[in-house]
């Protein structure tokens, strides 16, 4: 069987990476396809070797920095590629690698991190964070956004199986495409954390500093609490807006971006993992729990479908300073067992995902050759 894998782009190795490492381990025989390839040579040991296929705008004037502003292309970008000989496509898309066109005697498995948030339902956070709620760029933007969702409503329906990595995902599939998809959730690799019972006083929030992780509330939130510790991990545009949250906060430590021993070491430590984000899915408190820490976090999103509350961590329902510091009193008010936690954490192992994954191919195979040997 000749299989490809498409990815969005390579720059950097987060969640949709790892998707794309075990898929690798699964399908040791696919070849790359992605946008672009700009992975640090650091990160580049999960691709195995393999060579990537990208697109013309690999080669365009500073696409290696802004990247991103190709973003019109891409649709144009990925219908180029030529997959008529592949038996198999896998894509791994949160923007546009859904959308490569294959033949009718291939089988396309999209795995969808999420639809494109800033063409769906949070184009007008994204518009105001850009500074683009008005005027003629305003306009200009809103114009894009809706040629975006317009092909992406139309690429979401290319793959012949849509899978989501959260019942979340799934319900924005549902109203974006109006097509259902069956629930992967994501690999963590828990076996690259050891359970802890013996817990410090300090509670953690470590994520890159991004507006929609919400790092600037959880420091607001400890500045007003100075007899509880909060240690942050992580850098990335909104450092500065976090760190003058913290001036004058001695309860408050901001070490930064740290190496993943450290980070685990902190993790494991942890009185709490502190998680504000409105996730699709969310691999951190995941990782947190596999430490046997429990997980304070926001309501919504993923985080709902990893966290028990009450068993493995409470959720805070609005996202503001009074929603999380009730949530973080609740939290003092009860007790955990760091091994139910860990317990938890297991349900999303790599061994799982690559368990569910094989088996959603060789059904839908098997369906996809009966089909067409009814001609």
């Amino acid at each position: 069987m000749r299989i490809a894998l498409v990815h969005d782009w390579f720059t950097v190795y987060a969640g949709a990476e790892r998707v794309v490492e075990q898929l690798l381990q699964v399908f040791p025989q696919a070849e790359l396809y992605a946008v672009v390839d700009f992975l640090e040579d650091r990160h580049r040991e999960f691709l195995r070797g393999k060579k990537i296929h990208t697109s013309f705008i690999q080669k365009l004037p500073g696409a290696r920095k802004y990247y991103r502003t190709y973003l019109p292309l891409m649709p144009l970008a990925i219908e180029q590629f030529d997959l008529h000989g592949y038996d198999l496509i896998i894509s791994s898309s949160h923007a546009v690698a859904k959308g490569v066109i294959t033949g009718p005697d291939t089988l396309h498995v999209s795995y969808v991190h999420s639809p494109p948030r800033y063409a769906w339902d949070l184009q007008h956070q994204y518009l105001e964070g850009a500074g683009l709620s008005k005027g003629l760029k305003s306009s200009l933007a809103q114009g894009l956004l809706h040629y975006l969702r317009l092909w992406d409503g139309l690429a979401g329906q290319r793959p012949d199986i849509l899978v989501a990595n959260s019942q979340y995902i799934a319900r924005r599939i549902q109203k974006a495409y109006r097509r259902k998809a069956e629930v992967i959730y994501p690999p963590v690799d828990t076996g690259a954390f050891t359970l802890q019972k013996n817990k410090e006083d300090f509670y953690l929030a470590a994520s890159r500093m991004v507006p929609y992780k919400r790092i600037d509330l959880i420091v607001e939130a400890f500045a007003q609490m100075p007899d509880r510790k909060l240690v942050v991990i992580g850098d990335g545009p909104e450092f500065p807006k976090v760190q003058a949250k913290a001036k004058g906060a001695s309860n408050v430590q901001l070490l930064g971006h740290q190496p993943f021993e450290v980070l685990r070491d902190y993790m494991q430590k942890a009185r709490a993992f502190v998680f504000a984000a409105e996730e699709d899915f969310g691999i951190a408190p995941v990782e947190a729990q596999a430490c046997g820490t429990p997980v304070i976090a926001f309501g919504k999103g993923g985080t709902v479908e990893t966290v028990i509350s009450g068993e493995t961590g409470v959720f805070f329902r609005e996202q503001n300073v009074r929603s999380l510091i009730a949530a973080i009193e609740e939290f003092e008010s009860l007790s955990f067992d760091p091994l139910q936690i860990r317990k938890n954490a297991e349900r999303f192992s790599t061994e799982r995902f690559q368990r569910e994954f094989i088996s959603l191919i060789e059904r839908e195979w098997n369906n996809f050759r009966a089909k067409l040997s009814q001609g």
